[in-house]
């Protein structure tokens, strides 16, 4: 199959649409009526950009309220129907999609339809062009792909077929094993769009809340095995009605997209002659995060390891660079001049400039990263280095794959001399493993990276969730690996001064906010740390009143959880502890937290409570000069 992009899908003018689109390397183009009505030019010059940039414009839409009109009106809507024909010779396609009838004066009736598009069917031979028939969600008398099929097969035209749009089936809950019994080459095109699962009227879902496949809570894939059996082999087209999308980058959209369906394709069975990929990476764990660092800031950020237990073990052998350890954590400051590192500090201050994940074939995750459209990176290696597979990501930071039983996994001995306390010098804080990594980004990237995330690894999605800020919601959203073993959560808002919305414009991007350790026994970690130096965040007293009245926990247990800053939380898998240090150079913090039976949240209803008392640390944001 074919992959194409209807231009309402993304933000600016016509020629920054069609050129993003390209670029993504999409197959065609369906041309929204309004982007050319838009356009400063002739149809027969945006035919000629579609061809010169090398795509298929494959339809042309929307063709409204045909079938069933009484007369005059019937009679004018064959009149706009010829002039859109002589339209489409000189765009150059030859589809035109027509959607059912939402005029209340439209008359219902499957004969008086088909015959119509009998006699539609019949003008459009004439020029040369096929008419598709698709049934809107919200039509007249016509919203149901059985009935615009049964009007198809009574028109029985070879220039009219059917038309499937995935949300018009299943935002209504329609049945998809019925489109099985379509033959194929009746079906003229495909439209595939995703949306949340959300409690509101179908129109405005549509028009305001689609997304791509992978990114909402839609039966995409048993729509497309369905399609699958029908031996349906055209073009797959993205057809999406989205704010944050409108308001955008084009150019990251239109690769979404592309990404979303390389990734719907490989999960069905169907392909794009491109995409041929190896399956989604199993991941094991983080194997390291980088910090990037100046000379001053990575003596502080060292001491800050320390405090939190963590012992110096390795310096690189060519580089300024830190290899420090506690459990299964591994930590590098880098302060190398020459790297990667020291450009993502002058654009970000301190901070977390890469992440290194275990996977099971380093090489393999590369192939399908690259199929997906990611973007390879490779850094210069003096040497006797080794060349870390890694590829671009939240940003603009690095993911890098290692195989922990292969050559990869060696990297510690091969490029870093044993130094400092070494492996058993430190006793440590309890620290055993990275719990998760949280992430903020502007909200309207979160959809982008969740596609990334499920799309290149065995990871599942969590429904979002909205978060208090004193400033306004946050809205947040894990993916997480089967066995827990990999956490990434993603934070968005949409206000300018939630303590989210101002990492991202004093880090100026997205990226780590903070890093979650996690502890068997959390009072001993804090006692360790808090003997170490390390100071918590406060949490007010009122927090804790509130605990004893919601978990009728026993006093002594109350007791150490105020003495020490410790946040709780309990459902019916289990029990959590989380406790916060304060921020580093006002960029990023760190979590310790303990997991009890079988609970595997992040302790949402603290959330709010966290947010406040860090806002209450925060510097007052800058204010412009004028």
């Amino acid at each position: 199959m074919q992959t194409a992009i209807a231009t309402v899908s993304l933000s600016r003018d016509l020629a920054s649409k069609l050129k993003a689109i390209a670029a993504a390397g999409f197959y065609g183009v369906e041309i929204f009526e309004a982007d050319l009505l838009s356009f400063d030019g002739t149809p027969r010059e945006v035919g000629r950009l579609i061809a010169d940039l090398g795509l298929k414009l494959v339809a042309f839409q929307p063709f409204r309220d045909f079938e069933g009109m009484p007369e005059p009106q019937r009679a004018r809507g064959f009149a706009r129907a010829e002039r859109k024909f002589e339209l489409m010779h000189e765009l150059g396609t030859d589809l035109l999609l027509v959607c059912s009838n939402v005029l209340p004066a439209a008359i219902g009736g499957i004969d008086r339809a088909a015959a119509d598009f009998r006699e539609l069917g019949e003008a459009a031979a004439k020029h040369g062009i096929k008419v598709g028939y698709e049934a809107l969600a919200w039509g007249r008398h016509v919203s149901d792909h059985r009935d615009a099929w049964e009007i198809v097969r009574r028109a029985d035209h070879p220039h009219v077929g059917l038309i499937l749009d995935s949300f018009h089936t299943l935002s209504r809950g329609l049945p998809v094993d019925s489109i099985r019994s379509i033959p194929g080459d009746r079906i003229f095109l495909v439209q595939i769009a995703d949306a949340p699962r959300l409690d509101m009227d179908i129109l405005s879902w549509s028009r305001h809340f689609r997304n791509f496949p992978g990114q909402g809570d839609l039966p995409i894939v048993p729509f497309m095995q369905a399609l699958g059996d029908t031996g349906y082999d055209g073009v797959i087209s993205l057809e999406i009605f989205n704010d944050q999308f409108r308001a955008g980058s084009t150019a990251q959209v239109a690769v979404d997209g592309q990404r979303s369906l390389i990734y719907l394709m490989d999960q069905t069975g169907p392909r794009a002659k491109s995409a041929a990929l190896p399956p989604r990476s199993v991941c094991s764990g983080f194997e390291f995060v980088e910090f990037a660092v100046e000379d001053h800031a990575a003596e502080q950020l060292a001491g800050l390891f320390a405090m939190l237990g963590f012992a110096k073990i390795g310096t690189h052998r060519s580089k300024a660079v830190t290899h420090w350890r506690q459990g299964d954590i591994n930590l590098v400051i880098n302060a190398e001049s020459e790297s990667f590192a020291h450009t993502y500090n002058i654009v970000h201050g301190p901070s977390v400039c890469a992440i290194g994940m275990r996977v099971g074939d380093a090489a393999e995750t590369m192939a399908r990263a690259a199929g997906l459209k990611a973007q390879p990176f490779r850094h210069s290696t003096s040497p006797g280095e080794l060349e870390l597979p890694a590829i671009r990501a939240v940003g603009g930071s690095l993911l890098y794959f290692i195989e922990p039983k292969g050559q990869l996994g060696r990297i510690w001995e091969s490029e870093f001399t044993p130094s400092g306390a070494g492996t058993s010098g430190a006793a440590g804080a309890g620290l055993v493993c990275i719990d998760h990594i949280s992430q903020s980004m502007h909200y309207d990237e979160m959809l982008s990276w969740l596609l990334f995330y499920t799309a290149l690894f065995e990871l599942d999605k969590s429904p979002q969730a909205e978060i208090a800020d004193p400033a306004g919601i946050v809205r947040s959203q894990v993916v997480r690996s089967p066995d827990h073993s990999v956490s990434i959560v993603l934070n968005g808002s949409q206000s300018a001064k939630t303590l989210s919305s101002r990492f991202l414009s004093e880090f100026f991007g997205a990226g780590v906010q903070h890093i979650a350790f996690a502890s068997d026994d959390i009072f001993a970690t804090v006692t360790a740390l808090r003997a170490n130096g390390l100071q918590m965040l406060p949490i007010p007293e009122n927090y804790y009143d509130d605990l004893e009245a919601r978990f009728d926990l026993d006093q002594s247990l109350l007791a150490r959880l105020r003495e020490n800053n410790v946040m709780y939380e309990r459902n019916e898998e289990g029990e959590f502890f989380q406790v916060y240090t304060q921020p580093f150079a006002e960029r990023f913090f760190f979590e310790i937290v303990q997991r009890k039976a079988g609970y595997a949240g992040f302790g949402a209803s603290n959330a709010p409570i966290r947010l406040a008392a860090q806002t209450r640390l925060a510097p007052p944001p800058t204010l412009p000069k004028h």
